[in-house]
């Protein structure tokens, strides 16, 4: 696994007028590493997330891409770069079929009115199995008949099928029982072994100490701590969620 992060930020903030959501953090991940991010709620993890999807753009800091400064302005330019997010409602259509659902508003075209199902089903089909999930019917199957593994396989598999080189997974198994659970943890293990970059979102320690290899911890807007996982306990990474120590205590001055 190489040292030189493909996405990396530095020292961004983010204000929303008088509040301070985010205060000079800096975050890193490296192709072929799981990059656990956690913190209580108002930590400041969604902010940074959709700093990084250019939903939020940040008041003040850069962001580096494979070495590079860059910019980016919207969604549309994280997708150019290949990062690319899978947020906690996975953003599927219920009524539509896995291969509509893994090329919903980048359809092929055969002609200006006329889709190529025969191709997208195909690139479809090779996503699933590149990841090794097995445990669909079928994909022509509705995404409202598929459990919630199955559904988050699915959103994952529509990540990363456009040459995406970061995969942000926001609480990925959240709400899902003991085997989904699993089936999921796997498929993040398979991203990484890939040589994706993956930025997992969890609340849950037990699922990001099977996961990650290294866990970066906000607290209050700020960035308190960076832990390998296999160098640091789970009581270690609770007492930096609550207590850890801050660059800056919000509503006064730099200690």
């Amino acid at each position: 696994m190489t040292t030189q992060p493909i996405l990396e930020c530095r020292q961004v903030s983010k204000n929303f007028g008088a509040v301070q959501a985010l205060y000079k953090v800096d975050f890193e991940v490296v192709p072929g590493e799981v990059m656990a991010l956690v913190g209580d709620n108002g930590a400041g993890k969604s902010t940074l997330i959709k700093g990084i999807a250019g939903i939020y753009p940040f008041s003040e800091g850069e962001i580096f891409f494979a070495g590079k400064p860059v910019h980016i302005h919207g969604p549309r330019d994280a997708a150019q770069l290949g990062i690319e997010i899978v947020y906690q409602d996975l953003a599927l259509a219920d009524n539509l079929d896995v291969v509509a659902n893994m090329f919903l508003g980048r359809e092929r075209k055969r002609s200006l009115w006329r889709l190529d199902e025969s191709t997208m089903e195909k690139s479809a089909i090779e996503t699933l199995h590149s990841l090794s999930v097995t445990t669909l019917r079928s994909v022509r199957q509705t995404v409202a008949e598929l459990s919630g593994g199955q559904r988050q396989s699915i959103a994952v598999a529509k990540a990363v099928m456009w040459n995406s080189k970061v995969v942000i997974l926001d609480e990925p198994t959240a709400a899902l029982g003991v085997a989904q659970t699993r089936q999921v943890l796997d498929l993040v293990h398979r991203l990484a072994d890939k040589g994706l970059a993956v930025v997992v979102i969890s609340h849950n320690l037990h699922d990001i100490f099977e996961v990650a290899d290294r866990i970066t911890v906000l607290r209050l807007g700020q960035r308190v701590e960076v832990f390998k996982t296999r160098e640091t306990t789970q009581q270690e990474v609770v007492h930096a969620i609550t207590a850890g120590r801050l660059l800056r205590v919000p509503g006064m001055g730099e200690l």
